[in-house]
């Protein structure tokens, strides 16, 4: 698999900048968050894929077969696709750093990647994640930077799934960090200004 494998917005960075993916949401597209990740890191690269499954007309990174419940093994493909993805640009940009960020169905295919193949990102912004299954512990993670966004009253990422990652994440070693509105699943400034802290915190230190 390589960089071609899926429809993608490309910007190559500049300098020393890093490369930052970005991954959207159900119905959402290559250009959901390919001009925000340009105004949070102007001079880092970006590349913005376009989920590769259709849900009734919409995009997304795997398939489902209801609300929260996962095709798993549409998961597990969907997973080392993305990831041999993500490894072939890293390949061409050896030693500049990876970041990620995705909202809901783009924050669970970063999640799931991100445990698959922890080395891949040094920092991950996860937007209102979904993750139903428990996840294996790794090493991998140890001082990753993450964080994870969500809202309390979220009907389809249920807080307490969301407070089960913050704990897994932590018990992995990673440098966590979250942003929590009393709101449901949409995306507030407090959640930009988290991730944009993640983003732009200079090399060694932690997200605030």
């Amino acid at each position: 698999m390589t960089s071609q494998d899926y429809v993608s917005l490309i910007k190559e960075p500049s300098g020393t900048a890093p490369l930052v993916f970005a991954f959207h949401g159900t119905g959402g597209d290559e250009n959901q968050f390919f001009g925000f990740a340009q105004e949070l890191l102007p001079e880092a690269g970006v590349v913005s894929p376009r989920g590769d499954v259709s849900e009734r007309g919409a995009a997304r990174f795997f398939r489902r077969t209801g609300e929260g419940v996962y095709d798993m093994d549409d998961l597990a493909r969907a997973t080392l696709k993305m990831a041999a993805f993500v490894n072939d640009w890293k390949t061409k940009h050896p030693g500049r750093p990876i970041y990620g960020f995705g909202y809901s169905n783009g924050a669970n295919i970063l999640a799931s990647v991100m445990m698959a193949r922890p080395d891949l990102f040094d920092r991950v912004g996860l937007l209102h994640p979904l993750i139903p299954w428990e996840p294996e512990p790794t090493q991998g993670l140890i001082d990753r930077q993450v964080l994870i966004s969500a809202g309390r009253h979220d009907p389809i990422c249920p807080w307490p799934l969301t407070q089960r990652l913050v704990d897994w994440a932590g018990a992995q070693g990673a440098q966590v960090s979250t942003s929590v509105h009393d709101g449901g699943h949409e995306l507030r400034q407090q959640e930009a200004y988290a991730l944009a802290q993640l983003l732009q915190s200079p090399a060694g230190n932690g997200a605030a």
